[in-house]
């Protein structure tokens, strides 16, 4: 199986890289940052058909289980991970070959943030575009990973919950 880890996030080494790094290492996957690539906002006349996405989306499409990554802003996924997935419109409207080749693909989500008890008090309403999308797009939805980073390191109870996420969507 062909896995893919997309992080969105505003720091290419930050908190969620951690977590992405200790997932790649499990998994022996590859690793996209959002960051490197240049995705505009959606726009419904497709004036940015010519940005990064849509290279990028053909590519990503090849994946067999693709792991959105991504820090936990204001309550909710990174700004630069909320315009990857609007632009996933793309894939159904200009481009469908493309959004097609997702349908019966695996997707996954991890996020990180900085405070355990607020992570973990998001949880079902963080994971909710994640897991709609996937319906929406005929995907088969893995599951999702909370975790937090706390003076610099992954703890423990992090790596233990990571473990058991990793354990899960690579059945």
């Amino acid at each position: 199986m062909e896995v893919l880890i997309i992080q969105g996030s505003a720091r290419k080494y930050g908190n969620t890289n951690k977590i992405v790094n200790y997932i790649q290492e499990k998994l022996d996957c590859d690793f996209i940052d959002l960051k490197n690539y240049t995705i505009s906002n959606y726009d419904y006349d497709s004036r940015n058909k010519n940005d990064d996405f849509l290279p990028l989306m053909r590519e990503v499409a090849d994946y067999d289980l693709i792991i959105f990554a991504t820090p936990v802003y204001w309550y909710a996924m990174s700004g630069i991970m909320k315009t990857f997935f609007d632009r996933i419109t793309d894939c159904l409207k200009i481009e469908k070959e493309t959004g097609r080749k997702l349908r019966g693909k695996q997707m996954a989500m991890v996020c990180c943030g900085s405070d355990k008890d607020a992570v973990l008090a998001i949880e079902k309403e963080f994971e909710m575009p994640f897991r709609e999308s996937a319906s929406y797009l005929g995907m088969d939805y893995k599951g999702s990973g909370y975790t937090w980073i706390a003076n610099e390191d992954i703890s423990e109870e992090v790596i233990q919950n990571l473990d058991k996420f990793i354990a899960k969507i690579a059945k």
